[in-house]
C-alpha cells in the first residue's frame, strides 16, 4: 500500500519534499541569494528527471486521486516550465528580499496543480484548484513596493473568487442530479436534461475564467502587466497550461454524453476568443499585455482542437502546450532581462534593439515567430495539428475562420520584429550581459522551439498516450 501510494504520488511528494528543503534552509544559517537559487536549481533538475522514473498508472483514496502516463508527461511539461522560469528569474531575485518565498509559493501552486490533473473527483479538483490558485495571488503581489503589484494581485484573488463561486454552483448541480462526483462515475447519469445543461454552463465559466477566454478574460492583462514578470510567465504558462489539462480530460470523459451541447459552446467561444485576442493585441504597447491578449488568441486556437472532440484533439493540445511552454517563456524570459536591466517594458522601447544586442533580438524574433506560427518553428506545427484537430467535425467554416485569424495576428508580431531590425532610434536599449542562467534558459527554449517540430515523434508518443481519452 505504502509502495504504490509513494510510486503513484512521486511527483507530488518530490514537490512537497523540495518545498520542506526550502523551509529548513529558511530557517538555517544567512545563505547569499546566488547560492539558494542554485541549490534550488539544483533540486527542481532533479524534480524533473525523477518525474520520468517509473511511469506507473494507478489509482488511490477511492479513485480520489489518479493517475496514468499521459498526466505523468503532463507534469512533466509543467515541471519543467517551472526550472526554465526558475533560470530565468536570476536577474530579478537576485537583489530581492524574499528569494525563499517565492519559489514556496510557486511550488505550493505546482502540488495544487498536481492534484487538480490527478483529480478523479469534482470535489478532489476543486481542492487542487483552489490550493493552486491562493499562493499564485500573493506571488502576484511579490513586488511589494508596487502598487500596480498588488492591485494585480486583487483582480486575481477577484476573479479566482467569482470562477470559484460558478464552479461550486455547478458542481452542487452535477452532485444533485447524478448523486456521485466521481469522474467515472458521473457520465452513466447525464441525460442532457437542462439543469445539468445548465451546470456544466457554470462549469465551463469557471474554467473559461482560468484559462482567459473572452468573454472571462477581463482579468488578465491587468494581471500580466502589474505581476513580476516571472510570475505573468507562470501564469501564462504553467498555470494555464495545467487547467487545459484538466479542461480537456474533463471534457473527453466526464461531459462526454453532453458532447454535442459543448461543441457549439466551444464553436463560438474560440472564435469570439481569438478575434478578442487579436483585435486587443494590435492595440498594445506595454509588452506584457501584448502577451497577454497573445495568449487570449492562443487560447482560442486550442480551444479550436479541443471541439474535434478525438484522440487527435487531447493530443494536439498537449503538444501545442509543450511548444507554448518554448516560444513563450523564451519572448518572456528576453522580456525579464531587459525588465531588470533597464526597467523598460514598452514595445516602442525595442526600436533598434539588434543593433545594441543582435543574439536577444534573434531569440525574441524566433519566440514570437513560433507564438504566431511561422514556419519551420515548432508553433506552425502546432497550429496545424490543432486546426486539423478541430476539422474532425467536419465544420470548414469554423476552421476557415480560425486560419485567417492566424494570418491575421502575423500582423501584430510581425511589427515588433519590424521594431527590433528595422526602426529607427536615437538611443536604443543599452547593451544587456546575459548570465549563465537565463541564458541556458533561453538556448534550452530556442533548441525546443526548433527540435520539437522537427522530431515527429514526440507528437506521435503523446497521440499514443491519448489513446485512453
Amino acid at each position: 500500500m505504502w509502495t504504490d501510494f509513494l510510486i503513484l504520488m512521486k511527483q507530488e511528494m518530490m514537490l512537497i519534499v523540495i518545498i520542506f528543503i526550502l523551509l529548513f534552509l529558511k530557517l538555517g544559517k544567512d545563505r547569499s541569494n546566488g547560492s539558494y537559487m542554485n541549490i534550488v536549481n539544483i533540486l527542481l533538475l532533479t524534480n524533473l528527471f525523477a518525474g520520468f522514473l517509473w511511469p506507473t498508472e494507478g489509482v488511490l483514496f477511492n479513485e480520489m486521486f489518479r493517475t496514468n502516463k499521459l498526466m505523468i508527461l503532463e507534469k512533466n511539461i509543467l515541471n519543467l516550465g517551472i526550472l526554465i522560469i526558475s533560470l530565468q528569474s536570476t536577474s530579478w531575485l537576485e537583489t530581492h528580499k524574499h528569494v525563499p518565498e517565492f519559489y514556496i509559493l510557486l511550488l505550493s501552486t505546482m502540488v495544487g496543480m498536481f492534484f487538480m490533473i490527478s483529480a478523479g473527483n469534482l470535489l478532489m479538483f476543486y481542492l487542487g484548484l483552489e490550493l493552486s490558485t491562493i499562493p499564485l495571488a500573493a506571488a502576484a503581489n511579490f513586488d511589494l513596493a508596487k502598487r500596480r503589484s498588488s492591485e494585480a494581485a486583487m483582480k486575481l484573488i477577484f476573479s479566482s473568487a467569482l470562477s470559484s463561486s460558478l464552479l461550486l454552483f455547478g458542481i452542487s448541480i452535477i452532485y444533485g442530479t447524478t448523486g456521485t462526483l466521481t469522474f467515472s462515475q458521473i457520465p452513466q447519469y447525464l441525460n442532457n436534461n437542462p439543469l445539468q445543461i445548465f451546470a456544466f454552463i457554470l462549469l465551463l465559466a469557471g474554467f473559461a475564467f482560468k484559462i482567459s477566454v473572452a468573454p472571462f478574460h477581463l482579468w488578465t492583462a491587468d494581471v500580466y502587466e502589474g505581476a513580476p514578470v516571472a510570475v505573468t510567465s507562470f501564469l501564462s504558462v504553467i498555470s494555464k497550461g495545467a487547467v487545459l489539462f484538466v479542461f480537456v480530460s474533463v471534457l473527453y470523459t466526464v461531459f462526454k454524453p453532453l458532447a454535442q451541447a459543448w461543441y457549439n459552446m466551444l464553436f463560438l467561444l474560440s472564435l469570439l476568443t481569438i478575434i478578442v485576442g487579436n483585435l486587443f493585441a494590435i492595440r498594445q504597447d506595454n509588452f506584457k499585455r501584448f502577451l497577454a491578449f497573445s495568449s487570449i488568441a492562443q487560447v482560442g486556437f486550442i480551444l479550436v482542437g479541443i471541439s474535434g472532440s478525438s484522440q487527435a484533439g487531447a493530443a494536439s493540445v498537449v503538444y501545442f502546450v509543450l511548444i507554448y511552454v518554448f516560444s513563450n517563456l523564451a519572448a518572456f524570459g528576453v522580456v525579464s532581462l531587459v525588465s531588470s536591466a533597464t526597467g523598460k517594458e514598452s514595445i516602442s522601447d525595442y526600436k533598434a534593439f539588434y543593433r545594441t544586442n543582435p543574439v536577444l533580438s534573434w531569440i525574441l524574433t524566433i519566440a514570437l515567430f513560433s507564438l504566431a506560427g511561422v514556419p519551420p518553428t515548432a508553433g506552425f506545427f502546432g497550429k496545424f495539428f490543432l486546426l486539423f484537430a478541430g476539422s474532425g467535425k467536419g465544420n470548414f467554416l469554423f476552421i476557415s475562420i480560425a486560419a485567417l485569424n492566424m494570418i491575421i495576428s502575423f500582423y501584430y508580431y510581425l511589427r515588433i520584429v519590424k521594431a527590433i531590425f528595422m526602426d529607427e532610434n536615437l538611443k536604443p536599449i543599452e547593451k544587456i550581459s546575459i548570465p549563465l542562467m537565463p541564458k541556458l534558459a533561453l538556448y534550452a527554449c530556442i533548441t525546443g522551439v526548433i527540435a520539437v517540430g522537427f522530431i515527429s515523434y514526440i507528437y506521435d508518443y503523446i497521440h499514443l498516450l491519448s489513446t485512453g481519452i
